[in-house]
């Protein structure tokens, strides 16, 4: 079975060492969702989701420590409310890279095959990137990314308390087999899922 998402990519660091990635999806197979990956600096993965059915889906695909549901609220001015997460982020112009990724036509740069092509040379031009790997629970996945931005400002809260000025993503999150790009991104991409029949004959 074959599931795609459609949509964006945030990643970020901040000053107190937790790193944030914010999935926004307006075409998934759960519908409009948004979702939230935190990582601690004590290495806490955390996974903020608006409902079980996603949690279940993303904690099978990606690897956390706690779970928490609650509405994940993303506007696309770029402000995110989910749980006990406040964040605002500011989007720069497009990238050089991102002006490359927007030159190859959508059907070609969502293709598994476009995709696995680009994975070495994004690990060598994007430190910690994957463009494919192995997922959990014996998936396969693939990043299609169609634009990037950085991301040049940013105020995130936690419960109350700020979490500091915005930095790089660093060290790399370790939610799966890659991790965002370093420096602060906006991405737009598509993300496909293969996820193997498990029942009987």
């Amino acid at each position: 079975m074959r599931l795609t998402f459609d949509g964006w990519i945030a990643g970020l660091g901040t000053g107190s060492g937790t790193r944030l990635v914010v999935g926004h999806w307006p075409r998934s197979p759960f519908g409009p969702v948004s979702d939230v990956m935190v990582e601690r600096p004590d290495g806490h993965r955390v996974l903020l989701a608006p409902h079980a059915e996603l949690a279940r889906f993303v904690a099978a695909t990606y690897a956390f420590d706690e779970v928490r549901l609650g509405p994940v609220r993303v506007e696309r001015s770029w402000a995110v409310t989910a749980g006990p997460l406040e964040l605002r982020f500011t989007v720069g112009r497009r990238s050089g890279l991102g002006w490359l990724l927007r030159a190859v036509p959508p059907p070609i740069a969502r293709h598994p095959s476009w995709v696995r092509l680009l994975d070495r040379p994004a690990r060598l031009a994007l430190r910690g990137v994957r463009t494919c790997g192995s997922a959990g629970d014996g998936r396969r996945e693939w990043y299609g990314a169609q634009d990037l931005h950085p991301i040049v400002a940013a105020t995130a809260a936690w419960d109350g308390r700020d979490l500091g000025a915005l930095t790089d993503v660093e060290p790399p999150v370790r939610f799966g087999f890659g991790s965002t790009p370093r420096h602060p991104s906006l991405a737009r991409i598509t993300t496909t899922v293969d996820v193997p029949d498990t029942r009987e004959p």
